[in-house]
Formats: structure tokens, sequence, C-alpha cells
């Protein structure tokens, strides 16, 4: 019955207050281990919301979508700034428990994986980090073979009456979108004249907060990590800061960046 809900029982508070299970006995581990979780919570969310954006887009619903890819933007401005909560630990906090991580590695979270393929950045092969765990390749292998949130916000340009390419609106789908010229020029139709595709034009504003919030956290990763561990190879078995340096190169609305240059 409602009324006898406490807020532990609500939250289960029980069980995810005892999810928590360091390894070590450094004071640091619960930290690492808080921090790491609590994004994996946030990309619960950002996973439900970016679902429901799709959901609605796909459906004609434009505005209705603003929400709920506005709220993934506030999340992703969280998630940025607990890096410098990170931060406070020092390399030797860091080092002296670092051992006891093994190969285990932010590299392999299916969740940000979701998030990258539902953003129209695919990549299979970070599908084999995940085999021994049957839900998880699922969800993976779903949303790389699904349209992204770049392929259905395109599928609405024609529904205004601009034209894009049949190929760009019925492609593979589990490939990373390669950019296209016809797709750029629809979308700077959009920008030459908002107040005629205002639906559109602040449609492709929310997508460009969120290119912007996954940039930003990449990068805010890259300086966290150097600061702690420097040029060390990462847990997961990349060259660490290299690795995720290069990942800051990566846009998954890449016309709504390069369109600007021709407004």
């Amino acid at each position: 019955m409602a009324q006898d809900m406490t807020y532990a029982r609500y939250l289960a508070l029980d069980e995810l207050l005892s999810a928590q299970k360091p390894l070590s006995d450094r004071h640091d581990e619960l930290l690492f281990i808080v921090i790491h979780q609590t994004k994996e919570l946030w990309l619960k969310e950002i996973l439900h919301e970016v679902a429901l954006a799709m959901t609605l887009i796909a459906g004609g619903d434009v505005e209705p979508a603003y929400k709920a890819l506005a709220r993934v933007s506030r999340i992703q401005t969280v998630m940025t700034l607990s890096w410098d909560i990170l931060a406070t630990m020092t390399p030797a906090d860091y080092l002296s428990f670092r051992d006891d991580l093994g190969t285990s590695s932010g590299f392999q979270s299916h969740q940000f994986r979701a998030l990258e393929y539902l953003l129209g950045l695919k990549d299979q092969s970070f599908l084999k980090f995940h085999t021994e765990r049957p839900q998880a390749l699922a969800m993976l292998k779903s949303a790389l073979e699904s349209p992204s949130l770049y392929d259905v916000a395109i599928a609405q340009l024609p529904r205004h009456g601009l034209t894009v390419p049949d190929a760009a609106l019925h492609r593979d789908f589990s490939q990373t979108y390669v950019p296209s010229p016809e797709v750029e020029a629809a979308w700077l139709e959009v920008y030459r004249d908002p107040k005629r595709y205002w639906e559109l034009y602040q449609l492709a504003e929310k997508l460009v907060d969120l290119d912007d919030a996954l940039v930003t956290w990449r990068h805010k990763h890259v300086l966290t990590v150097e600061r702690i561990i420097g040029g060390r190879p990462g847990t997961g078995g990349t060259d660490g800061v290299g690795y995720l340096a290069s990942t800051l190169r990566r846009r998954a609305f890449p016309e709504l960046w390069s369109l600007r240059t021709k407004l």
C-alpha cells in the first residue's frame, strides 16, 4: 500500500548503499566507486530521455522532445562537474589501489557506448567487451542497428519541404553517419530562415547542445586522467590520455557544426 511506503523502501536504499564494495582498504577507493556508479545512474536517465526524444521526433512531435533533450544537457553538465570531485584524488591516492582494478575500465561502460550509438557514433568493435553480459550486449546491438537520434532528426527535414537524399534516409544504421553536402544544405536553409523553420531550428540547437556537452565532458575527462595518471596506459588496455584525446574530434551531428561557416 502507498501509505506504508517509506523513503528507504521506495529508493531501495539498502541495496543501493550496499553496492559499493571497495577491494582495498584505501580511503579514496570509495570516492572512485561512488563517482563511477553515479555516472552510470545518470547515463541510465540520459538513455531514458534520449529514447523518449527519439520516439517523439520520429512521430512528428518535435517540440515536446525539447524538454527531454534539455534535461539531457543539464545532466551532462552535472556529469562534467563531477570530474572536479574526482580530481581531489592525488596520483598517490589513486595508485594506492589502482592495481585492484585489474583490466576494468570506464572504456567498458555499456551504457556510455549505448549513448554513443544512439547519438550516431557507431563502432561495433565495442561489442566484444560484453559477450559475457547478454542483456548489455542485446542493448548495445539494438542501439547499434537502429536509427540514431540524428537519423530521426534528418527524417523530419523532408516533412518540412526540404530536400534530403534517399541515401541519408535509408542507410545501414549500424554504421557511423557520414556527412552529406545535401543534408548540410537542408540544415543551412533552416538556419537561414529560422522563423519559417522554427521547430527544426530549435531541434538543431538542442542537438548541438548535446554534442557540445559531450565534447566538454570528454575534454574534462582527458584533463582529469592526465592530472591523476599522466601518460600511463589505461587499465582497459588503451594508451590512456592519448586515446581519450583522440575522441575530442568526434561530432555526432556534423552538418550542424559545418554549416555555421557558410551562414
